[in-house]
């Protein structure tokens, strides 16, 4: 790993110096000096040479540095599974060697698909191989509904059943974290330092815990009721809405893209139609008699229409406007079962 990055960083310097940003160019170019500069093989130089430019892809602005123990890329010829007896067979600088690997039973199944490249990556003195898998997707069936999902950090997700998902437990973590991190800090010893390590990505790890439970019900509850998903889409709400000062943190710390990730990942293989909608006015317009006024939201929870004198919570009101849209934007492809 730690020979590859360095290849890459040499990469890295030629590319910069020159204005070479492509696999073939650097190819080209630096291919052979690699090979005798490194004592790696011709294909681990081909992935260090495409890591390389991959990078370059994005930003050509500042020279792209490697760290020493940072990702390597492997494909089939430098890397083997096999699934029978959960065991690698990976190339090293001392030749192939077999190793073996845990995996989760779900996990494990989808490993059978394995295609493409895959990434080692070290992290906290652990190795770790992410693997693609080509995973074949269910027969995406005619649909009788649409399932419209209203996403939020008060209540997490709210479906046009009624069905919501409450966000007071993300928030008091959010706070206990936060919290925590701030006295550790401000300690600022060696053995809070340590602390504050053992902290790190426990947040992140629970956001995700949730928003995969979510995700999963969600899905689920639209295949066994033959539902199609709706859901807002919300890309750029944070540039477009502004909150007070006391509201900031728990604003941009609300994961609605990953669960939105989430439940389309897990559609697609469940053979479950998602559509996304737009978002404006779902909040305020009655999914009743389709009057549409601000002074509709009387409160953070609570619809009262102006003109017909519905009333409902405002996250279920929504989740019925973005069910309603969706049935109009599903792909013929998806469309409503007679």
């Amino acid at each position: 790993m730690e020979t590859a990055n360095a290849a890459c960083n040499a990469i890295s310097d030629y590319a910069w110096e020159t204005k070479t940003f492509t696999a073939f160019k650097l190819h080209r170019a630096v291919y052979h000096e690699t090979r005798q500069r490194f004592p790696l093989s011709a294909q681990v130089v081909v992935r260090c040479l495409g890591k390389v430019a991959d990078t370059y892809k994005s930003d050509k602005k500042r020279k792209h540095e490697f760290r020493a123990r940072g990702a390597v890329v492997y494909d089939s010829r430098i890397l083997k599974h096999y699934t029978d007896r959960q065991e690698v067979s990976i190339w090293t600088l001392d030749g192939r060697a077999r190793i073996p690997y845990s995996v989760g039973g779900p996990h494990a199944r989808m490993l059978e698909h394995q295609r493409g490249e895959s990434d080692l990556v070290y992290r906290r003195g652990m190795f770790f191989l992410l693997a693609t898998c080509d995973v074949p997707e269910d027969d995406r069936a005619l649909v009788d509904d649409v399932l419209g999902i209203d996403l939020g950090i008060v209540e997490i997700a709210t479906d046009s059943t009624g069905e919501s998902f409450n966000g007071l437990l993300v928030e008091a973590k959010r706070q206990w974290y936060a919290g925590r991190r701030a006295i550790l800090q401000s300690v600022g010893t060696r053995s809070a330092k340590c602390h504050l390590k053992r902290l790190a990505g426990k947040e992140k790890r629970f956001r995700a815990d949730v928003n995969h439970c979510i995700s999963k019900h969600l899905v689920k509850k639209a295949k066994d009721t033959g539902c199609a998903i709706a859901l807002e889409d919300l890309s750029g709400i944070r540039d477009r809405v502004t909150v007070r000062r006391a509201q900031r943190a728990r604003h941009h710390s609300w994961s609605f893209f990953q669960l939105r990730a989430f439940l389309a990942y897990k559609a697609i293989l469940a053979g479950v139609p998602v559509v996304l909608v737009d978002p404006r006015n779902t909040s305020r317009t009655c999914h009743k008699c389709g009057h549409c006024e601000k002074k509709n939201r009387k409160s953070q929870s609570e619809f009262v229409c102006r003109s017909c004198g519905h009333s409902a919570g405002a996250d279920f009101n929504a989740a019925c406007n973005i069910a309603a849209r969706g049935v109009v934007n599903l792909p013929m492809v998806s469309s409503l079962a007679a």
